[in-house]
């Protein structure tokens, strides 16, 4: 799914950039439009974009979605950010002070606050941030422009490293990356990379971006700042047809799920084990007794034939799962030497589950203690769904679409950036003898 963000620079009420962006829109078949500076913030009426429907904004920041795609929820936290709701992404554009450094650094701090407040849902940040993330990013006539103070560049690396987000647009190689803006100011030339694409860790490695020139040079220009377009590995809900006389939610008070939607059931993906699974034996040959493991839980257990292993191995064992019809409801106590998570993350839907998977199963280990994950390998999972033909869903696939399962190969690497976001840190040097999947050994931090 294509995500442009762009400073349009108040073009849109005129008929010429207005058909050129729609025109542009349409040979890049984008989803969804964040725009900074569309329309003059007098203009009491948004412009039509042909195919597009208007979610929400102002002349300052605005959003468009495709019309066949359901309308996010927006909403506008400050005058200078707009949040946009895309199914497990958040997505704030922002628009920053153009004139004042200490503004800017301000506004860096409280947009750090309001990254936080998302609790770890995956992020991204986005729109006209009006500085140079590095020096070399903002230059006039040739030389380091003095515009973005130190300070800012201050707020803005506390900003990334508070919640984990990536400047997707300097990375070294990637394709149209450069200044997104150019212009003439007393005779001089002063460019400036200043459209920036912040992206949740966990995501940038697999997410396309590109950074397009061409909106604003040449006959077919419409504004005199570069397009940012991000591929985003996201599903989105289709539009209710507008043709019907009546919806179901009129007659059962209940908002169904948008056309196209269909639920998730993970419980499905469980097997029926009449033996603990190889993974389950390896924690039992190689970490309970090195770690001095006495306690465990098995969360995401299933039918619990992993549990009755641990039991049998002389631990301290429960089990959970969210699923009622397995038997094995949240524990009472919390606390453990252990949390074991096996083959969960890689049927969970999108990175926000699974980011909250982990933070529930971190809230059971012990100050100190540790968690250990095993998921189904991307390359396990690649041949997979060559061989079933799986539909590709979000960032994985349906396994089935009529029974509503999904999966998605994870990498340990993956697995440790979402686990960050839990609270949870790698163990250096850990070893299982698990060919064919992932794993991992996350500790809880001592408080």
């Amino acid at each position: 799914m294509l995500l442009v963000s762009i400073n349009l620079n108040k073009r849109l009420g005129a008929n010429g950039p207005r058909a050129r962006f729609a025109a542009w829109l349409r040979t890049h078949d984008v989803a969804v439009i964040v725009a900074q500076e569309p329309y003059k913030p007098a203009d009491r009426r948004p412009p039509l974009l042909p195919g597009y429907v208007f979610a929400g904004g102002d002349g300052h920041l605005a959003t468009w979605v495709r019309e066949d795609i359901a309308t996010p929820a927006v909403s506008t936290p400050t005058a200078w950010a707009q949040r946009v709701e895309l199914g497990w992404l958040t997505v704030v554009q922002v628009h920053l002070d153009a004139y004042t450094s200490a503004v800017r650094t301000a506004q860096l701090g409280e947009l750090a606050t309001l990254a936080a407040a998302e609790g770890g849902r995956p992020l991204l940040i986005c729109g006209d941030f009006n500085l140079a993330p590095r020096p070399e990013d903002g230059l006039y006539d040739g030389e380091v422009s003095s515009f973005t103070t130190g300070t800012e560049r201050k707020a803005l690396r506390h900003l990334l490293q508070s919640v984990g987000l990536v400047d997707t647009t300097s990375a070294d190689g990637r394709e149209g990356v450069g200044f997104t803006f150019e212009r003439l100011f007393t005779g001089k030339l002063s460019r400036f990379r200043c459209d920036l694409a912040l992206l949740s860790d966990h995501l940038a490695h697999g997410v396309a971006v590109i950074t397009r020139h061409d909106v604003r040079t040449g006959p077919e220009a419409f504004t005199d700042h570069s397009a940012v377009l991000l591929d985003l590995p996201l599903t989105l809900e289709g539009a209710e047809p507008d043709d019907v006389l009546f919806s179901i939610s009129d007659l059962t008070g209940k908002q169904p799920p948008s056309a196209g939607a269909r639920p998730y059931q993970p419980h499905k993906t469980a097997m029926s084990r009449q033996s603990p699974s190889p993974a389950a034996r390896a924690v039992t040959a190689h970490l309970t007794s090195p770690l001095g493991i006495r306690t465990v839980l098995d969360h995401g257990c299933g039918r619990g034939a992993d549990v009755a292993h641990y039991r049998a191995a002389g631990l301290e064992a429960d089990g959970y799962d969210p699923h009622e019809g397995f038997g094995w409801p949240r524990p009472k106590k919390s606390g453990f030497d252990l949390v074991t998570q096996m083959f969960v993350l890689n049927v969970l839907p999108d990175p926000w589950a699974r980011i909250r998977a982990l933070q529930d199963a971190a809230a059971f280990v012990r100050p100190g203690g540790h968690l250990v994950v095993v998921t189904r390998s991307p390359e396990e999972i690649t041949k997979a769904a060559a061989a079933g033909r799986w539909t590709a869903h979000h960032d994985g696939y349906w396994s089935s679409e009529g029974k509503g399962t999904f999966q998605r190969g994870i990498s340990a690497v993956e697995t440790t950036a979402l686990a960050q976001h839990a609270g949870l840190a790698p163990v250096a040097g850990a070893s299982l003898p698990l060919p064919g999947v992932s794993y991992i050994l996350l500790a809880r931090p001592e408080i």
